[in-house]
């Protein structure tokens, strides 16, 4: 028997919503080897110019994060054990000093593993193409509060890896 069969006598009604909303982007067509390569093609990318590619975006990601933590005055705060790092007790604490009203809370940062690719010479066809490979990515977790939904995380803003120099 469950809290609310146990006491349906003594209770008005019952309110039910989301604890939480995580909200992540990705972009259509970079998620997959042959669409980043058909999309660095259509670019005239030089497939072995990806690391390059790469390294720019990853700069302007880092950037823009930075950007939007100097613009709420916060610092990132980056973990380095994210499976140990209790992130939901520590916004619970930044939200006692900042108060609940909205906009930015807090800006985590990780090292992750994440799917990447590698450029790729096939000496068979001689075609250059990315193909998948595994790696480390710095990924961002900011937490704000909307004023419809409440306490909200995006973590699609990952830092393009670096391999294949």
């Amino acid at each position: 028997m469950n809290i609310i069969d146990r006491y349906k006598d003594q209770i008005a009604g019952v309110i039910s919503c989301y604890d939480r909303i995580i909200i992540q982007g990705s972009l259509p067509g970079w998620e997959y080897a042959q669409g980043m390569t058909s999309f660095l093609n259509f670019q005239k990318i030089r497939i072995f110019d990806y690391p390059k590619f790469a390294q720019d975006l990853r700069e302007d990601i880092r950037k823009n994060a930075e950007d939007i933590a100097r613009q709420h005055g916060i610092q990132i705060e980056f973990i380095r054990k994210i499976k140990k790092m209790p992130k939901e007790t520590r916004i619970q604490s930044i939200l006692k000093e900042r108060g609940r009203h909205p906009g930015l809370v807090h800006i985590f940062s990780a090292m992750e593993t994440c799917t990447s690719y590698k450029p790729w010479y096939d000496q068979k066809t001689g075609k250059t193409f990315l193909r998948y490979d595994s790696g480390k990515c710095l990924h961002y977790y900011f937490y704000f509060i909307d004023t419809v939904f409440g306490l909200c995380l995006s973590i699609g803003m990952k830092s393009v890896p670096i391999l294949g120099k």
